[in-house]
């Protein structure tokens, strides 16, 4: 009897992840059919407007700047991860973990102070008149910062570590053997880059493409600062000058569709090469020696993503912070700063607990609904975030208007807006977003956990509630905290969500950072921006961690001859 009642209860346990589970998911998905559902029933059709309009410059527009970003991060990052991979030469160590920087930098600050010191009043171009003596802007010509051209050097720079890092791991996991062999067959080193290491880590190359052209197409900021009008920007002319929700969401669902064409580009690539690992993946990776010139253009091609993409943009903020200190620490920044901690950490919080009961429910109980609605919540982290900000305005509106429109219908009451324009309504966002980060950290940590310890704790009469706080909570610790951490650190960064969602009088240290910025006070937010770009070298940190961890490499002092 004891035992029938302990399956009972476990299988009530059970059932109890598995709704649970499956509510989170739906909820967290529910976004994503609002998108589609007000871009299908619009109040007001204007998508025949759109597209005898400004539609097709979006496209166009948008495509030219996903391929220029695209084209740029993966001759950086797959150049880089060869070098560190292949040579030794001197600073490879150091650039190991230094390549991954820039991801520190929001692509918005980094354009906030390149524009401060490229354009017409800046520094650069006061100095070459000063040296040529030019009088005006037609005495001379200098590449435009603000531009389209622009905006992909500034994407660029602080996207390519994706495809650094993923490229990198692939070539330090190719075999050996077939490197080896390529040379005796007569291949160069180049020749073997390209015909071997290249194709075999295309895999890699696409999830690190994938992962940059998503962050472009999500970026706000930096085209807007540069009026650049991608499809993001014309979800905001659409919206907010156009008063036309419906629209909106009909550009939005469009941008969805890209982000569908990315993510089968990626897995499609990854499908159409299958690589199984050699027997010597664990030896050291010979490095081979680079001597004379060849060493030094070597540390070039590294040191300069370095310094463009991080070192001189940090050495700006640093120095307008330290100028600038006095009026920059003021009452409001420190609410800035508050507010944007206090939702960092609470939503934080909400991602890893979400994504811990959506991992665990998988874990217990494999159902099909549930592994569709996960699969299709985790797609929160690609869609873009004024997308998202549609996604979560929808529902949360129908319900104010509605309860509004019954209490003013029952009780004379009116409510008012409960959730929209609520913090509310910002952390949910936050979520819905970076939800995929805490639960692929936490999926991959209970991956590494053997089953037979479930087994185990059964048998000793703890249901799975109990087992997960004495078992699981405990090995997965780790994972749990750097998913809190990267989603921390994603959430202080975050500026389109929080832009458009955020009550009124209330701004973070992006919100503030982006409105000095647009009104040219760049130093006045020098201090909020570099405490964004101080925390968002934490997860830098991680990774850096992660590649110190790799396997050490055997330097194999050969001459460089160009075999």
């Amino acid at each position: 009897m004891r035992s029938l009642i302990a399956r009972f209860t476990q299988a009530s346990s059970h059932r109890g992840w598995l709704v649970n589970a499956s509510i989170a998911a739906a909820l967290v998905t529910l976004p994503v059919l609002s998108v589609f559902w007000l871009a299908l029933f619009p109040s007001k059709n204007i998508w025949p407007h759109l597209i005898e309009t400004v539609l097709p410059h979006y496209i166009l527009t948008t495509l030219g700047l996903m391929t220029g970003v695209g084209i740029l991060a993966a001759s950086m990052g797959i150049l880089c991860a060869w070098l560190v991979s292949t040579y030794h030469f001197p600073g490879r160590r150091l650039f190991e973990w230094a390549l991954l920087l820039p991801l520190a930098m929001p692509a918005y600050v980094i354009a906030y102070v390149y524009t401060d010191i490229l354009e017409y009043a800046g520094p650069i171009q006061g100095a070459l008149r000063e040296l040529f003596g030019w009088k005006t802007p037609r005495d001379y010509w200098f590449p435009p910062i603000r531009s389209l051209g622009g905006a992909i050097w500034m994407l660029g720079l602080v996207l390519y570590p994706y495809v650094y890092m993923l490229t990198r791991a692939s070539f330090l996991e190719q075999s050996l053997n077939i490197r080896d062999a390529s040379r005796t067959l007569g291949c160069s080193s180049l020749q073997s880059f390209w015909r071997i290491s290249l194709p075999m880590a295309r895999p890699a190359i696409a999830v690190g493409l994938a992962l940059v052209l998503m962050e472009t197409l999500n970026d706000f900021g930096t085209v807007d600062y540069f009026a650049v009008k991608t499809l993001t920007a014309g979800i905001y002319d659409t919206w907010l000058n156009m008063s036309n929700l419906g629209g909106a969401a009909q550009i939005a669902s469009l941008m969805m569709l890209f982000v569908v064409v990315l993510i089968v580009l990626e897995r499609y690539a990854r499908q159409r090469q299958r690589q199984f690992q050699q027997g010597d993946r664990f030896k050291a990776l010979p490095l081979t020696a680079l001597r004379g010139w060849p060493k030094w253009l070597a540390t070039l091609a590294c040191i300069l993503p370095i310094i463009f993409g991080f070192l001189i943009p940090l050495a700006i903020l640093l120095r307008y912070a330290i100028r600038n200190f006095e009026k920059s620490w003021t009452p409001d920044f420190i609410n800035h700063a508050l507010h944007s901690f206090g939702l960092s950490i609470t939503a934080a919080l909400l991602c890893v607990l979400l994504g811990l009961l959506i991992t665990y429910a998988k874990r217990l109980h494999q159902h099909p609904l549930l592994n569709s609605l996960s699969q299709i919540a985790t797609l929160g982290y690609a869609m873009p975030s004024a997308v998202l900000a549609i996604g979560v305005m929808i529902p949360f509106s129908t319900f104010d208007n509605a309860l509004d429109a019954w209490m003013r219908q029952t009780f004379n009451v009116s409510t008012g807006l409960l959730l929209s324009g609520s913090l509310v309504a910002v952390l949910f966002a936050y979520s819905v977003r970076f939800l995929a980060v805490a639960a692929g950290s936490l999926e991959s940590s209970l991956g590494k956990i053997t089953p037979s310890m479930d087994m185990a704790a059964r048998s000793l009469g703890h249901n799975s509630l109990t087992t997960l706080y004495r078992v699981h909570l405990p090995l997965i610790k780790g994972g749990l905290l750097t998913g809190m951490l990267v989603v921390f650190v994603d959430c202080m960064k975050e500026l389109p969500a929080t832009l458009i969602l955020r009550p009124f009088n209330f701004d973070t240290l992006a919100t503030h950072v982006y409105q000095y910025a647009s009104d040219e006070r760049l130093p006045e937010a020098s201090l909020a921006a570099l405490l964004i770009v101080l925390v968002g070298i934490i997860p830098v940190a991680l990774l850096s961690r992660t590649i110190a961890a790799t396997r050490e490499h055997q330097i194999i002092q050969l001459p460089h001859t160009g075999k």
